[in-house]
């Protein structure tokens, strides 16, 4: 039998603006191998801003 989610890893999301870390969050290193950029709400901002994969 193969391994629970060997291919998901844990990954922090550091807002681009403030520098702000939110919880991990993890990504399946198969389907994207490079860094991932969402757009979240940072709280220190107050507004939508993009959120890249911190290494």
């Amino acid at each position: 039998m193969s391994k629970k989610n060997e291919n998901r890893i844990n990954i922090e999301l550091k807002c681009t603006e403030c520098g702000f870390i939110i919880r991990p969050t993890e990504k399946n290193k198969a389907n994207n191998p490079d860094k991932m950029e969402i757009k979240k709400f940072c709280k220190t901002c107050n507004k939508i801003q993009v959120f890249k994969e911190k290494k």
